[in-house]
Formats: structure tokens, sequence, C-alpha cells
């Protein structure tokens, strides 16, 4: 069993940069790959990032590579996700989630075991 709790949302400008936080209870984190997920109003959810439970390999969606930055510090029991150069296009509840011994590679959220509740970041223009 792993609970997962977001934090780091908030309101931003447009080029403006957040850091989210994913912090896990459970001593079996670093068996975990973490991925970041994102749902806006009225859309489904969609993968961001994700990180293996490695720490090597990491794999983004194409509208935030070159802007987001997925890390792990399992020492610390906790994931990030450094979001630079925001857009408005980016507003959204964003969830991370894990999957047992993942690779980081995987994009549908059926593959993902455990979800935290989400942390609200809304960019405006």
């Amino acid at each position: 069993q792993v609970h997962l709790v977001e934090s780091g949302g908030g309101l931003v400008q447009a080029g403006g940069s957040l850091r989210l936080s994913c912090a896990a209870s459970g001593r079996t984190f670093s068996t975990y790959a973490i991925a970041w997920f994102r749902q806006a109003l009225g859309k489904e959810r969609e993968f961001v990032a994700a990180i293996s439970w490695t720490g090597r390999s990491t794999y983004y969606a194409d509208s935030v590579k070159g802007r987001f930055t997925i890390s792990r510090d399992n020492a610390k029991n906790t994931a990030l996700l450094q979001m630079n150069s925001l857009k408005p296009e980016d507003t959204a509840v964003y969830y991370c989630a894990t999957e047992a011994y993942g690779l980081g590679t995987d994009v549908l959220s059926s593959e993902y075991d455990y979800w935290g509740q989400g942390t609200q970041v809304t960019v405006s223009s």
C-alpha cells in the first residue's frame, strides 16, 4: 500500500514556474515508478511525465518536453515535477501515481496502482 500526497500547486502567470511535490508513505517507495498525470476541466486525464523505479529513465509528453523535469529522492520518499515556462494550456489538476517496478515509460493511467488526490495548477495569460 502506498499513500500519495501532492503539493505545490497554485496560480502563476504564463512564463512562470512551479514545483510540484509528491510525498509517499511506505517503505517500498524506491521500487515504484512515479508518474505525473493531469486533467483539465472537461478533458480526459493525460500523461505528463514519468521516472523509472531506478531513477535512471525519464519520459515526457511532447507537450511538456524541455519545460518540465521529473525527479525523485528515495531517501525522502518524494518525487518532484519542476515546471518552467508555464502556459495557460498547462492549467489542470495534477496527480502523481505509482507503478510497481515500472520502467517509467507507461503513459496509460490504467497501468498505475496508487494515486494522490491531486493539486490544482492554474496558469493565467
